[in-house]
């Protein structure tokens, strides 16, 4: 390797990321052709691209994601989800304002307690039918259920990839970061709630006749299959169980999808066209792209040698270098997807953390490093798994979410979640320490 690699890495991310901003062409075919470019590295091979955690595609979150869509795609049979949108909407009388905030806070929960990609796989099809119901866009719900999946997933253990990354690095128990988290993301979703009216100004006005419409529905009547919908629950109850104890079972939770996908398709006798209709393959294509444009500059050593030099400037000071891995963190998942940055900056941390000094324990590091990264994915909307996927879910739904409409609301909440952060970790580790 010579010093020209990491500056053509870089140069290669730089101009992908540059087009996919200016959405001026398919982010997904940028994506692709920026992996085909770090192809000329020597450096980068097919061990590297395919078979190398650090460096290649995370199969598990390909994998992860096509069974999850596999798995939607079968219980859109059974209209369930035309029946929560109907339930939801009935329950909020029909204004967008609560339904936003019910749909808010359900993802907020799911992403906990699930991995986020997960939930919103699962939310978004309800959203967009309480939408069509009440005549508005969808863009707007589906981009706050993108910010409250962040956010739970900073919860616990299995909430985010990144979670399971750092947590499993980290040797972190499930209860400890249960228990360090959940009051960061408390204060969060709640600043995320008060946000909404502000972020979303003019997108809550519904004709009243719609409103009346969904009150007149019964949601009884959307379920369409309840054989299916018996065999749908009974498979999800599963497979939920098997992402929370994957680690007993010595499962992935990738694997975890696919098997049930694969059950489910063998059970509902459904035909390819049914089973495959939610499955979003130019976001895989697209993830696919990204890790290898990313994985080339932890190949090359960009972002190690970045995140090296930016621990030096800290003296030792324990404080000092929590505050850096949070900028660091916040700004770079943001640009970079945090499942690459948070598999590269784990042994960072992991390596020059006992050689600190300061009145907390260095356990906070590792906060700091796991709110940086989670809520700093809501910058952009490539800043995320559950980010990509919801702007391919709005694409497919007709509601074009742009770059930049996505950023400015993102860099918004972002930004009171660093505050938030930041003083969460300064009282609770630094003071009350």
């Amino acid at each position: 390797m010579n010093a020209f690699h990491p500056i053509y890495a870089s140069a290669v991310f730089v101009i992908a990321y540059a087009l996919i901003t200016t959405e001026r062409f398919n982010k997904t075919m940028v994506a692709l052709a920026g992996a085909v470019a770090v192809f000329f590295l020597p450096v980068v091979n097919s061990d590297e691209v395919f078979y190398s955690r650090d460096t290649g595609i995370d199969w598990d979150v390909i994998f992860l994601l096509l069974g999850m869509m596999i798995i939607v795609s079968v219980v859109r049979q059974t209209g369930v989800f035309e029946y929560i949108a109907i339930w939801s909407a009935k329950r909020a009388k029909g204004s967008p304002m609560r339904i936003m905030i019910l749909l808010v806070l359900v993802t907020t929960i799911g992403s906990a307690f699930l991995d986020n990609v997960t939930t919103v796989l699962l939310i978004a099809p309800v959203t967009v039918l309480v939408a069509d119901r009440l005549a508005i866009s969808p863009a707007p719900f589906l981009i706050a259920e993108s910010f409250a999946s962040d956010i739970g997933g900073a919860a616990t253990l299995v909430g985010d990839p990144t979670s399971i990354i750092i947590g499993t690095g980290a040797h972190l128990s499930f209860v400890s970061f249960l228990a360090n988290m959940a009051p960061a993301v408390i204060i969060v979703l709640v600043a995320l709630i008060a946000l909404l009216p502000s972020l979303f100004r003019g997108f809550f006005t519904v004709e009243p006749e719609r409103v009346a419409d969904v009150m007149a529905l019964d949601e009884g009547e959307a379920i369409r299959n309840r054989k299916l919908l018996i065999q749908c629950g009974i498979v999800l109850v599963a497979v939920f169980a098997g992402f929370v104890a994957h680690h007993v079972i010595h499962m992935e939770p990738s694997l975890v999808a696919m098997t049930g996908a694969g059950i489910l398709i063998i059970t509902s006798r459904l035909s390819r066209d049914f089973y495959l209709s939610s499955v979003e393959w130019e976001t895989l294509l697209f993830f696919a792209g990204l890790f290898i444009m990313v994985g080339a500059l932890v190949r090359t050593g960009v972002i190690s040698d970045l995140a090296h030099a930016a621990s030096h400037v800290t003296g030792g000071s324990l404080w000092l270098t929590t505050m850096l891995i949070l900028v660091v963190s916040f700004l770079f998942s943001g640009l970079v997807n945090n499942v690459p940055y948070a598999a590269t900056m784990t042994p960072i941390v992991a390596e020059f953390a006992p050689s600190l000094h300061g009145p907390a324990n260095h356990d906070v590091l590792w906060w700091a490093l796991i709110l940086g990264t989670i809520l700093g994915g809501n910058l952009t909307p490539i800043g995320s798994s559950a980010n990509i996927v919801i702007v391919g879910l709005a694409e497919r739904a007709g509601a074009h979410v742009s770059f930049w409409d996505f950023t400015r609301r993102g860099a918004v909440v972002t930004a009171v979640s660093f505050v938030i952060s930041a003083g969460y970790l300064w009282v609770r580790y630094f003071v009350l320490s």
